[in-house]
């Protein structure tokens, strides 16, 4: 076996697999050596001994190298050296274990059809909420099921910031930096903060669950960075939790799938998912609900996930990616997020004076938006207070629609804040 990237997860795994030997070679059904690495910096100090190994400066090689049963990679990223070094595995009919989401979300529709093509497994557990088995259990656990839904916290540091936000009633920025400096948010927090992560993610399950190609670009991304804490206060006082959810759905109009900023009853299961868990619910037809919680990134539940895969494979377990062959793979249209109906939390910041509020309310009812709930503390005559909005189910498009209309009432003094209520 051969690993490409030695970061925090390859070494994990190099780790994994010396102190747990036994048992994975009793599981396996042989041992599990890992006998060429590949990575950038030869010299630096990993804490894990490297001397018996061979080294490939270039990843790619590994593809070819002679002693190589299985090819792991564990670089990242959707292109470049990660993508260039499946495809050459693959081509050389070596099965390949990875546990990178954005290869898989963006190029994973053509790699799996030439992994099918050689018949060779394509194993990614590890792409997904780290050491949850999400993948196997949407796969093979619930493969009898028609899955209408799948949902869930995807990403353990937007988690961790909306948690301490909620918990110290602190603002976004401020624990964004906090993040940083623990090292629970990268230098660069974009990917993750920006919704971008949880999606690559989203797109792996929603294929999984609905037996169709993996498709990134249909699903819709927000992410974290307009969540306030007066928000995550005033969802307090209204009973939800505010968290980053990814959800893909069955409907009669096809397939959507969504990441963004939900409100969630605080009694629910999934809104006590806190700090950085992540957490996976599945709705099956005739399994009802399930739902999966546990860590979603690190050394040792990724290393868990990936060695998990290698013993499939030792086992010669071998189940096609999407969990059908790619002749039997649906084609469900996917539905756009301007067609999403739900209930929604809009908070506005109005000057405090008469006939505001019948503004605001016209211009729902022009769009066919009823209110279930009104929600205004304080009076302060002249100056900005928040009101708080919740509707009962409408479209999506006609509730944009309507905030682009109240957005430019004199009046309302900030850009509305839009969160929508879930129910999981």
């Amino acid at each position: 076996m051969a690993v490409a990237g030695l970061g925090t997860v390859g070494v994990g795994l190099l780790k994994l697999l010396a102190a747990n030997a036994d048992i994975v070679a009793a599981r396996a059904g042989r041992p599990i050596v890992v006998g060429a690495v590949s990575a950038r910096d030869r010299g630096r100090d990993r804490g894990v001994p490297l001397e018996a190994v061979r080294w490939y400066d270039d990843p790619v090689a590994l593809a070819t190298d002679p002693g190589t049963e299985v090819v792991v990679e564990l670089i990242g990223g959707s292109d470049g050296p990660a993508r260039a070094l499946v495809e050459a595995a693959i081509a050389a009919g070596k099965p390949v274990v990875t546990a990178n989401k954005a290869l898989l979300a963006v190029h994973g529709a053509a790699i799996a059809e030439q992994a099918e093509t050689r018949g060779l497994p394509l194993a990614f557990e590890a792409a997904v909420a780290g050491g949850i088995p999400a993948i196997k259990a949407l796969r093979e656990g619930l493969a009898a099921n028609n899955i209408l839904r799948v949902a869930g916290i995807l990403n353990g540091t937007c988690n961790y910031i909306l948690t301490v936000m909620r918990e110290q009633k602190r603002e976004f920025a401020e624990v964004l930096a906090e993040a940083q400096a623990l090292g629970y948010a990268e230098a660069d927090p974009s990917f993750d903060i920006d919704g971008v992560d949880a999606a690559h993610k989203l797109a792996i399950l929603a294929a999984l669950a609905f037996g169709r190609p993996v498709d990134f670009g249909a699903v819709h991304v927000e992410g974290i960075r307009e969540v306030t804490a007066l928000d995550i206060a005033l969802a307090g006082e209204l009973g939800y939790r505010i968290k980053l959810l990814g959800i893909a759905s069955r409907t009669a109009a096809g397939i959507s799938a969504r990441v963004h900023p939900c409100m969630v009853p605080a009694a629910a299961p999934i809104a006590r998912v806190d700090g950085v868990f992540n957490a996976v619910v599945a709705e099956g037809d005739f399994v009802g609900r399930v739902m999966l919680e546990g860590r979603g990134a690190g050394a040792g539940p990724t290393a868990s996930a990936v060695a998990a895969d290698l013993i499939d494979i030792a086992r010669d377990r071998h189940t096609p990616v999407w969990g059908a062959a790619g002749g039997a793979l649906g084609t469900a249209p996917s539905v756009p997020m301007d067609r999403h109906v739900g209930p929604y939390y809009l908070r506005l910041m109005v000057l405090d004076r008469p006939g505001v509020i019948a503004d605001v309310t016209g211009i729902l009812r022009d769009q066919s938006i009823s209110l279930e709930s009104m929600l205004q503390r304080g009076r302060a005559p002249g100056e900005a207070v928040p009101v708080v909005l919740t509707t009962h189910d409408c479209e999506e498009a006609a509730m944009r629609a309507a905030l682009v209309r109240i957005g430019a009432l004199g009046a309302v003094l900030e850009k509305p804040a839009l969160i929508r209520i879930e129910t999981l």
